[in-house]
Formats: C-alpha cells, structure tokens, sequence
C-alpha cells in the first residue's frame, strides 16, 4: 500500500536516501519511534527523586503496573526478564500509536517488523527454558509418555513454529487494515474530520494490539519456566 505523503521518507530524499526511505519506510518510522522511547526515558530516568514529580509518577504508574501484572502470572523468578518484556510492548505500542499521526507511518503495519518481534519473543521463550530446566528442557517437546516422544516432538516444534506466525500476523493484519482504513477515509473524505472516529478508535486498537502481544510473550516465557508434565 503506497501511503499518500511520508514527512520522514521526504526528509530522506533531500538528504539522497530517498530510494532506500521508499523501499523501507518501516525501517526508517523504526528509527523515529526508538528515538523518541530512548530520549523519553532518558528524561525519565535523568531525575529521580524521593517525592515524585508528576512525570516520574506517570513513568513510575505504567512500568510498575506492568511489572506487577507480570509478575503475578509468572512469579517472582520471572521478573529478570522483565525489562525485555517491557521494551518490547512500549516499542509495539509507539509503532502503532506513531501511525496515527497524519503523515507518519507504523512500522507495525509492515510483516518484516512483526515478524522480527515474534522472532525475539519466540528465541527468548527458548533461553528461559534452558536457563531454568538445562537440558531437561527437552521434555517440554517429548510429551509425558516416551515411546510417544516420536509423534510429540513434530507437533511441540510445528506449534513452537506457529507461535512465530501467531504473534507477527496477528499484530501486523490489525494495524495494516487500520491504516488502510485511514488512507480510504483521507482520500475519500478530507484529511480532518472523517477520520477522526477512527483514529479515536485507533487509540485504543494501538495500545490493545500491544497489550495482546505482551501478555502472549509472558504466557511464553511462563509456559518455558514450569516444569514438564
């Protein structure tokens, strides 16, 4: 789908990298969106102080609410893995919320950042697994009764694989319709007031779409730690 106007790919090309801004504009909105994460939490964390002002409460409300909503599915032995988890959905969330902005495209309305998302929760799932079983891990795909080990394994590593699929389709088929939907509605009905119930919409679409993402990896991770049965 050809975005009707990119302000990020214009600067591209007057700069000469309009070719690879207009064949990756998911790569360069990626760039755009960890920009902004990486200052805000630079100011986050740049003054931390025993009574809170109101921008370290709001930073402290969010990652101490996803924290303890992690923690209360996974246990205290999964928060080390928490700053992965978090990264990842406030990354997801700035990607679908950046495609709200007229003239800003989500990266999470291209497969290749979707995908590679899936890959790092999916691989992950696989250290945990290790890192609390060893090699004991393996049992987690041989079933509970061995001499059906040779039919579990196939089905264990076709549904890990599936998991890979899940996760990126899931989240790239929500926010690439959404933003076909708002480049019909630019077209058909003006730039302002046509779209702004669904863009309204796209608020909440954004931050669930997140939501779901993170709250399946945890489901992962958590499945990796327990022991097999």
């Amino acid at each position: 789908m050809e975005h009707p106007y990119l302000f990020i790919v214009k600067f591209f090309e007057l700069i000469g990298l309009g070719d690879f801004a207009h064949a990756y504009p998911h790569v360069v909105y990626s760039w755009v969106v960890m920009a902004v994460v990486i200052i805000l939490a630079a100011l986050a964390a740049k003054r931390i102080d025993m009574i809170p002002t109101k921008g370290q409460n709001f930073f402290e409300v969010i990652i101490s609410g996803m924290e303890e909503f992690m923690v209360d599915l996974t246990g205290e032995e999964g928060r080390w893995f928490f700053p992965l988890i978090a990264t990842v959905f406030v990354y997801i969330a700035g990607c679908n919320l950046v495609g709200l902005i007229p003239g800003f495209f989500p990266p999470t309305a291209s497969i290749n950042t979707t995908l590679s998302c899936a890959l790092v929760v999916v691989v992950f799932t696989h250290v945990i697994g290790v890192k609390c079983h060893g090699v004991k891990y393996i049992k987690h795909f041989l079933g509970p009764i061995w001499w059906m080990s040779p039919i579990i394994f196939p089905i264990e590593v076709i549904g890990h694989l599936a998991r890979i699929l899940s996760l990126s389709f899931r989240l790239f088929g929500n926010m690439f319709g959404h933003e076909l939907v708002l480049a019909i509605l630019f077209m058909l009905a003006g730039a302002f007031f046509a779209p702004l119930p669904i863009m309204v919409m796209g608020i909440f679409v954004a931050l669930v779409q997140a939501f779901v993402f993170f709250l399946l990896s945890i489901m992962y991770f958590s499945g990796a730690m327990e022991e097999a049965h």
